[in-house]
């Protein structure tokens, strides 16, 4: 478990040393979420305790009009 620590450590260090903006959620019993925000982009990285790192990256597709707001609303409400 200490190499998994340490690589999740290193990696929160490094994105505080480059002023990104992270949080820390915990999703399975197994692992740690690190949520990053940066300009255009949103990154998922699972850190779990079998030592595998999972990271998805999600880019925004640009700006809409604030009318967007009901079609988002009604393609994803119950």
């Amino acid at each position: 478990m200490t190499d998994q620590f340490e690589r999740l450590n290193t990696f929160l260090n490094r994105l505080e040393q480059g002023h990104i903006y992270y949080k820390l959620d915990k999703i399975c019993p197994d692992t740690i979420l690190v949520e990053v925000a940066v300009p255009g982009e949103r990154w998922e990285v699972e850190f779990a305790a079998d030592g595998e790192i999972v990271i998805e990256k999600f880019k925004s597709i640009g700006m809409f009009e604030e009318d967007e707001l009901e079609v988002l609303l009604a393609d994803y409400s119950d």
